[in-house]
């Protein structure tokens, strides 16, 4: 599988991964301290070829996320579930830790930000489906986003991935849906 645009990852652990199971080119992060000129470089790749950004689904796997989105508009993004990204002593995660099938899946089903979509979800209809507030709101957001392929958020960062991947309200009802009917089948 060949890859056009230049994946951007966190080290050299995940451009060892993603050469492992797809034909590309990456830029390293080298970790959440994105500099300017890492940032620059980005910003050419997006120009030239696009950007899909492969980050580790921790939370310093998506702070560099946010910055390079709010530094290079117009990114694709590729998410991992944290299961596929588990270490074999299930202590660390990380792209790198990944099989060549799950990296080629999350990459199949590569998401396009775009910021000019009216999304008909609100903040009501996270607060109804029990995704912001309450003792299951975490779990059900963490199953949501595997079901979406918008990768783990946070409640706020939940409804921005909404409107940025451009879901919308019949996906977001039917994989709510998903999420509540397992919770169901598991009680």
């Amino acid at each position: 599988m060949k890859i056009k645009e230049i994946i951007v990852v966190e080290g050299k652990d995940d451009t060892v991964a993603i050469k492992r199971a797809v034909d590309a080119d990456t830029i390293e992060t080298n970790g959440s301290a994105v500099n300017q000129d890492v940032l620059e470089t980005i910003k050419h790749a997006q120009q030239v070829r696009g950007v899909i950004v492969f980050t580790d689904p921790d939370y310093p796997g998506e702070r560099i996320r946010k910055i390079v989105a709010n530094a290079v508009p117009g990114c694709k993004h590729a998410f991992l579930p944290k299961k596929e990204a588990l270490a074999k002593s299930g202590k660390k995660i990380g792209v790198e830790h990944a099989t060549p099938e799950a990296i080629r899946k999350a990459l199949e089903e590569v998401k396009q930000e775009r910021e000019d979509f009216d999304s008909d979800i609100d903040l009501d209809a996270l607060i109804e489906a029990g995704l912001i507030g309450g003792s299951k709101a975490k779990e059900r957001r963490e199953k949501l986003g595997v079901l979406l392929k918008i990768g783990y958020t946070n409640g706020k960062q939940l409804y921005k991935r909404l409107q940025m991947f451009q879901i919308t309200k019949v996906a977001f009802d039917e994989a709510v849906e998903k999420v509540l009917q397992g919770e169901r089948q598991s009680d």
